[in-house]
């Protein structure tokens, strides 16, 4: 098992993490048997939140691995905004995980700057974080979010983070380019760590985990955190890692040319198409990104898959950050006449003359496409 530094925290964290959540949907002896499982592999990097299932995966967590405390680095997350919240869910969580200290906490899901203000504020969820902080109740404090980075690149610049957790996978880096285009080499500069979650997209990249995986451990991050609720996902995911070897650039620009997930329709954000009239077409598609990560495509094949992405298109709620943003386009698409000339320059065979009406619907809420 590979282990990396946990930023400037002064921890070392096992390259893959041990996701809590989907601890909610098996039973306590079974979480028992896997976390057990994960530590004796050599992983050592577990997280969970207060709010997963009301400190039911804490619960289960601290009943099967409290013994072992000295073996992993142990994360939680607080959903409270104000101080006195984040103090009693803090020490909550130390009870429902039965420990002394936790080695880090995260202000979670933190989806916009107003938020970010509110948890810094005198009287904010940092105030509590930093007081536990002091009474050795706590290690480091970071702070998560999906999907959207910006709230996560303004709280790096404010400097009061040691760790960001964020959305980090093959598929989102399309939706959400300023995760690995601002948010990483900021991380890098300030010297926090990296949490990346979601590296198969909520389960979307099923059909694709090795190359899924193998891609999230190529990022430059510390730990690589999967959700894990039966033995064979826990035996493929530490196969991943224990065969890993870092992607080579001919080797991502491959699997962006043919990722099955990606197809001709999902923009990559390469750049590389340009509109006579002036339609910014890769603005457009960003902005389908933020709205539904690219998922409603007009086309429905498999049952299956057309139901897995009508559950995780909006699974990040920002359709309205999608929407103000492409208001924000002069004119929209307006422009485009159809010629067809931004065909060839598309190295993904996408047809972006139908895909821009498609954004623009689902944008500007048209009626009917």
């Amino acid at each position: 098992m590979e282990y990396r530094a946990l930023g400037n925290t002064g921890r070392n964290v096992s390259l893959l993490g041990f996701g809590g959540f989907h601890l909610l949907e098996i039973p306590a002896k079974e979480a028992g048997k896997l976390l057990n499982a994960y530590l004796d592999a050599g992983g050592n990097y577990v997280e969970t939140a207060a709010g997963y299932g009301n400190g039911e995966s804490e619960r289960k967590i601290g009943q099967s691995i409290a013994h072992r405390r000295g073996d992993y680095v142990l994360v939680s997350k607080t959903g409270k905004r104000d101080a006195a919240g984040a103090a009693e869910q803090i020490d909550l969580s130390l009870k429902n995980l039965r420990t002394d200290h936790l080695d880090g906490i995260l202000m979670h899901a933190v989806g916009a700057v107003e938020e970010l203000d509110q948890i810094l504020a005198p009287g904010g969820a940092y105030q509590a974080a930093e007081a536990a902080q002091k009474a050795g109740k706590v290690g480091f404090i970071g702070i998560s979010m999906h999907g959207w980075a910006g709230t996560l690149i303004e709280a790096l610049r404010r400097g009061r983070f040691a760790a960001v957790m964020s959305t980090i996978n093959y598929y989102d880096r399309c939706n959400f380019p300023e995760i690995e285009g601002a948010l990483l080499p900021l991380a890098q500069e300030k010297g926090a760590g990296v949490i990346l979650m979601k590296p198969v997209a909520d389960g979307y990249l099923y059909r694709s985990a090795a190359p899924a995986f193998r891609y999230a451990f190529s990022r430059p991050v510390s730990v690589v955190v999967a959700g894990i609720n039966n033995e064979k996902m826990l035996k493929d995911d530490l196969a991943y890692v224990e065969n890993y070897a870092k992607m080579t650039e001919a080797e991502e620009r491959a699997l962006l040319m043919d990722a099955p997930e990606l197809g001709n329709y999902v923009c990559r954000q390469c750049g590389k198409c340009a509109c006579p009239q002036g339609v910014n077409i890769q603005e457009v598609f960003a902005c389908e990104g933020l709205y539904d990560r690219q998922m409603a495509r007009g086309v429905v094949g498999d049952t299956a898959e057309y139901a897995l992405m009508e559950r995780l298109r909006f699974w990040f709620g920002q359709q309205a950050l999608g929407r103000a943003r492409y208001a924000k386009i002069p004119g929209g698409i307006g422009a485009c006449t159809g010629c067809g000339s931004c065909l060839a320059q598309c190295p993904y065979r996408i047809d972006i003359p139908e895909k821009l009406r498609m954004a623009d619907y689902k944008l500007a809420g048209r009626d009917i496409y």
